[in-house]
């Protein structure tokens, strides 16, 4: 008899019931083993010595592994990192252990238990004002309409009302699942739109876009009156480049009861991880989007590419997408024709479409639920033909 080994990729719990159950093991099999066969790497910054010094223990006596600084032992570092390596059934007994240790260990179990949750299960749903987003069953495809003279791909098409008009129908015909609006545009460089020139832009479609389409309209702007007043015309959602920083917009956003993309955005390019940078950016701005009174289930994130980042941070972004699900949110991604792509493949915005299809593909496979995109009906394909490959006999 001709033996095979073959690697299985298991990233979660549900694909792991599966391989567990495909090779003839019970029920109760099936549930004492699955956990066991999920690895997890976490990261846990600021960790002081005797914290880390705990964690070490209590994890390697569970069977996992943690990695700390050197300096650690003696404690002549201030603070350290740790890396945590460790299966699902393991983290559950260290977890236990952690809630018996003082030091504040206790809330850090909490808070790595609400991580691995996270890594576990997907938000199912967007209420926008009635109009419902379904999320993990497939990708959500949103279309792209500037109403403006300067956006960096589409600048001057659509500012006529009729033009914009015309696209948000056309989008809606091609599959797109939601509309971006946005009368300024965000390009690097741009010159910034006056509040009443963009309420202007803004104000002379959104009525009639949502009193004739079916699907949500989202709001693209970081300026509170522009998205109260959007609001006040039937917008659904509101997409925020700066998540959240301009006076009143939280409790704006609050009050209605509509969900609000919060976008990582920064000045300059420098990071000390970019990720883990922009993890710590996500909390804040999620921390501020609860006080203000925003249901957990209505924020959804956005990594910024193209923001606030060189092309390799860009596709470092993307590479590490996976890594914001711990952070228990929607994600969205909006790489569509952005200037990464044209760099990497030296060609101008209006021949990124491949590129763009590549992105795509790679965030959906990394974690993207969401994507924002100009080219809605080839989009469309690429991320049901993605779905078909990622989600296809999998539980979600």
């Amino acid at each position: 008899m001709t033996h095979r080994v073959m690697v299985l990729d298991i990233n979660g719990l549900g694909a792991a019931r599966s391989a567990v159950a495909g090779v003839g093991a019970d029920e109760t099999g099936v549930a004492l083993m699955a956990p066991k066969a999920v690895h997890r790497v976490l990261r846990i910054t600021g960790l002081t010595p005797v914290q880390a010094n705990i964690v070490k223990q209590e994890m390697l006596a569970r069977g996992g592994e943690a990695a700390v600084s050197w300096g650690t032992v003696n404690h002549s570092v201030a603070q350290t990192d740790a890396l945590l390596m460790a299966t699902i059934k393991q983290y559950a007994a260290f977890l236990k252990k952690m809630r018996m240790q003082p030091f504040g260990l206790a809330a850090l179990a909490d808070k790595i238990e609400r991580v691995l949750e996270n890594c576990e299960t997907k938000p199912r749903g967007l209420d926008c004002r009635g109009k419902f987003l379904p999320l993990g069953e497939r990708t959500l495809v949103m279309g792209i309409l500037n109403v403006t003279p300067d956006s960096f791909s589409d600048g001057g098409a659509y500012l006529e009302p009729e033009a914009a008009l015309a696209r948000a129908r056309e989008m809606v015909g091609e599959g797109a699942d939601l509309i971006d609006l946005g009368g300024e545009s965000t390009r690097p460089g741009a010159e910034p739109a006056g509040l009443d020139e963009e309420l202007s832009r803004v104000t002379a479609v959104l009525p009639r876009m949502t009193g004739e389409l079916d699907i949500p309209i989202s709001i693209d702007t970081s300026k509170t009156p522009v998205a109260r007043a959007a609001l006040a015309a039937g917008a659904h959602l509101v997409n925020d480049q700066w998540a959240l920083a301009d006076d009143g917009m939280a409790e704006l956003v609050a009050s209605h009861g509509v969900p609000v993309v919060l976008m990582h955005n920064q000045r300059g390019t420098e990071y000390r991880d970019v990720a883990g940078d922009i993890t710590a950016y996500f909390e804040e701005r999620m921390a501020k989007a609860a006080q203000a009174g925003i249901a957990s289930g209505r924020t959804i994130l956005d990594p910024g590419f193209g923001f606030g980042k060189t092309p390799e941070q860009n596709l470092t972004v993307l590479r590490r997408l996976r890594e914001f699900t711990g952070l228990g949110c929607p994600l969205l991604i909006g790489t569509s024709r952005k200037s990464t792509i044209g760099k990497v493949l030296d060609l101008p915005v209006d021949q990124r479409l491949e590129g763009t299809a590549a992105t795509v593909a790679v965030g959906i496979c990394r974690g993207a639920d969401i994507v924002r995109v100009h080219d809605v009906r080839e989009m469309v394909r690429v991320a049901r033909m993605t779905d078909a490959i990622v989600r296809g006999g999998e539980e979600v």
